[in-house]
């Protein structure tokens, strides 16, 4: 895994995630457009970490802080790159971040159909809540 490369993504990112998210990751998010990144990136800088491999772009997760709770969005694995150890170098430095900022516990948000991400999520420790239920309202 020394290969690999974990950076924080910067605004010259922003096009090409969105499109390593329509190949890579599983769902669309109601964010998923330039000014959603550009917004995100502003308000905190270091939530979105990306991870390289021979300047290819590989894997994404957010790790968001709010200062209560930790959360993780968007993890996704270029699905040439799956099973490689991508999705859990990035959960490390997720929590690393998470820990350095007070974190005490992140929540992860996870697709009910997607059973591949289930098991990459248990495999690093994460476990599912069933008494909680998402509520959403968009704006």
């Amino acid at each position: 895994m020394s290969d690999l490369r974990i950076r924080y993504a910067v605004h010259t990112d922003i096009e090409p995630v969105l499109r390593f998210w329509q190949e890579a990751a599983e769902g669309t998010s109601i964010s998923d457009d330039p000014d959603g990144v550009a917004r995100l990136l502003a308000r905190d800088p270091e939530s979105l970490l990306l991870a390289e491999r021979d300047s290819r772009l590989v894997g994404t997760v957010i790790a968001g802080f709010d200062g209560w709770r930790c959360s993780a969005y968007r993890l996704a694995v270029h699905p040439g790159c799956r099973r490689q150890g991508v999705a859990t170098a990035l959960l490390e430095a997720a929590e690393r971040r998470f820990e350095a900022l007070g974190g005490r516990r992140v929540d992860a948000m996870v697709l009910e159909a997607n059973e591949r991400a289930h098991g990459a999520w248990a495999a690093v420790g994460y476990h599912r809540e069933d008494h909680w239920r998402r509520w959403v309202k968009p704006l």
